[in-house]
């Protein structure tokens, strides 16, 4: 089962250790308790809108920027959980601005699926 507060958390530690900072600075200039946020980063608690809007003051990150990341992170674990159960993957999933598209290509025994970003192209095979 995927679990959206463990991708939002991942999501927002990684924001916030690319920016060299800790938890004690986040948790201070966002005035959520330290132990709150981090629950919240390692997905145990649910985060309110208020209080990742907070978050991302604190952080100087839009949330429309870290909702797309966490879009992107739900897309590639729902591809990843298809593959895994051998479920035919939708091709393709809705494309949306600076995300990721997917497209299928069936041949043989396994099923390719090429995952796109504006920057890469990842290919992942399901046997």
């Amino acid at each position: 089962m995927i679990l959206l507060r463990r991708l939002l958390g991942d999501v927002l530690r990684r924001q916030r250790q690319r920016q060299g900072r800790t938890l004690r600075e986040v948790s201070s200039s966002a005035r959520v308790s330290l132990g709150y946020l981090s629950e919240v980063e390692r997905g145990q608690k649910e985060a309110s809108s208020e209080l990742l809007s907070a978050i991302c003051d604190a952080l100087d990150v839009r949330m429309s920027e870290l909702m797309r990341e966490v879009s992107d992170e739900l897309s590639l674990a729902e591809l990843a959980q298809s593959a895994a159960a051998s479920d035919p993957v939708p091709a393709p999933v809705r494309p949306m601005l600076n995300s990721v598209s997917v497209t299928s290509v069936t041949g043989g025994p396994t099923e390719r699926v090429t995952i796109k970003t504006p920057q890469e192209a990842v290919n992942v095979v399901a046997a």
